[in-house]
């Protein structure tokens, strides 16, 4: 893929900013809004094609580190699975982090959604973790995707299966 105009190359760099900062929004009030860390990383992960879209094949294979977005997914899995297990002496998956104070376990005030971020437990941290897990598992889904759409263009090979 060739890259577009500069007018559109600048517009889309602005607009990435926007975009990671909503997905990680997005992520971060799961417990409280509409979302969570499913949709938050797939907007976070829609940087790669922006960026693939926007400034070519070249730019973006020169950009991604495979490994960096391996580690994210690692850590993502890692990071949910853990927050399943600390609360095991009472059930797998036990919130025990609710309404304990501190970082995430602030006391739910009673009535509609105050938006109140530091009240959700393990919640938030398991939204963070399936946050990292979508984004490193999706930009590497479209990283490979393209690099096999290049190689296949490049080669000039065909696939022949069985069916002919």
């Amino acid at each position: 893929m060739k890259p577009l105009s500069v007018v559109v190359r600048t517009i889309c760099d602005i607009f990435m900013w926007f975009m990671a900062v909503y997905g990680a929004y997005i992520i971060i009030h799961g417990h409280i809004t509409p979302g969570g860390g499913f949709q938050g990383g797939a907007v976070v992960a829609t940087l790669i094609a922006f960026m693939l879209v926007s400034h070519g094949g070249e730019k973006m294979v020169s950009f991604v580190r495979t490994g960096m977005y391996s580690a994210a997914e690692t850590t993502g899995l890692l990071l949910f699975i853990c927050a399943g297990f600390f609360g095991i002496a009472t059930t797998f998956f036990y919130n025990f982090l609710a309404k304990q104070g501190g970082l995430f376990g602030s006391t739910v005030p009673l009535g509609a959604n105050s938006g109140v971020l530091n009240s959700s437990g393990t919640i938030a941290l398991m939204n963070m973790g399936v946050g990292l897990e979508v984004i490193g598992g999706l930009s590497l889904i479209i990283y490979f995707m393209f690099r096999g759409i290049r190689l296949h263009v490049e080669t000039g090979s065909e696939e022949t299966g069985h069916d002919r």
